[in-house]
């Protein structure tokens, strides 16, 4: 079972990270069966944060029994030092627990420091010194951003995507990490589900021995391929090495991550969902794309204003309407 340290933060962690957003998408049962499992077998960090509606309550009812044993991040969307500390003591009546181990502000558009006025690092500074949390980290989607918290020094661990699908770019952040002694958390290993086998993607990250994959699971049968992975480790083979390379020439260009900072939509357009919808329809069972439901939810976008609110948020620049526009186009094919 392969662990490694998330940089000076000193925190040891199985090479499996829980991603505990989706467990918000289930019951509580079911929640607290796929946590214990995953702890059970050995996995001992877990992601969540506060905007992930009740997951943080789902851990906190599955762990306080062995608090000690597990590494807990969550993160905070806080504007302000004040915000923050509510915020905090939200998390820490949730999750049940009177720490957490790493802090993270939560995709903030700029990197927060200390007399920017925000009295948000400040803020953390404060929680740190009272033991409320042990460690600071950062999390984004903004390659600027990143590379401003990685200079600052500020910074114990840094969360951002990172996949077989990564740019030189994402590769170049995974460098920097490691000379700044920071731990890279790697979100949004399977781009958000475009990577359909769990083997290869953790072939690849299994290569940077600085890097934290979270996966984000839901149901057990997703839990199963990574514990398997941890049981027999998978290798970085010839055959896996031209998928990777199959994928890479498919997924080039522009195309949407899934990340859902555009949302929400004035005329209800499920963007995330919607401006990605080809790939889905080649990379997953087609079924439950073409559903009654997805085609009410596709056809939304015959409504969109060309406001730009949602190329303005996304991360990645992308010409969203565009990409919608796209994306009902050939999804109309797929009816006829």
């Amino acid at each position: 079972m392969k662990t490694i340290v998330l940089g000076k933060t000193g925190l040891a962690v199985n090479k499996n990270g829980f991603g505990a957003l989706p467990i918000q998408r289930v019951s509580k049962k079911e929640a607290v069966y796929l946590l214990q499992k995953a702890f059970y077998h050995g996995i001992n960090y877990f992601d969540t944060a506060r905007a992930y509606s009740d997951s943080e309550e789902k851990l906190g009812a599955a762990f306080s029994y062995v608090r000690e044993r597990i590494i807990i991040s969550t993160k905070t969307g806080a504007q302000t030092g004040e915000e923050l500390q509510k915020d905090l003591e939200q998390s820490l009546k949730m999750l049940n627990t009177d720490y957490i181990d790493l802090y993270q502000f939560h995709n903030p558009a700029f990197c927060p420091k200390p007399g920017d006025g925000s009295g948000l690092y400040e803020a953390a500074l404060k929680a740190r010194e009272q033991g409320k949390i042990r460690h600071i980290g950062i999390t984004n989607h903004r390659l600027s951003v990143a590379k401003e918290a990685i200079a600052s020094g500020l910074y114990e661990t840094l969360q951002f995507p990172f996949s077989y699908l990564a740019s030189q770019a994402e590769l170049e952040l995974v460098k920097s990490c490691q000379e700044h002694k920071m731990g890279f958390i790697a979100m949004k290993a399977l781009a958000g589900g475009l990577i359909t086998d769990a083997a290869c993607a953790y072939a690849y990250l299994d290569q940077f021995d600085c890097v934290e994959p979270i996966w984000g699971i839901q149901r057990e049968r997703e839990l199963d391929e990574f514990l398997a992975c941890q049981k027999e480790t998978p290798v970085l083979t010839k055959e896996r090495q031209e998928k990777i390379e199959k994928d890479r020439r498919e997924l080039a260009g522009d195309f949407c991550r899934g990340c859902g900072y555009c949302m929400p939509c004035p005329e209800g357009i499920e963007i995330n969902s919607c401006a990605r919808m080809s790939l889905m329809l080649r990379r997953a069972p087609q079924e439950g794309w073409l559903s009654a439901e997805w085609q009410e939810k596709m056809k939304k976008i015959e409504n969109c204003r060309h406001c730009n609110a949602c190329s303005k948020k996304c991360p990645y620049g992308l010409d969203t309407p565009r990409l919608l526009e796209k994306n009902y186009e050939d999804y109309k094919t797929f009816l006829s």
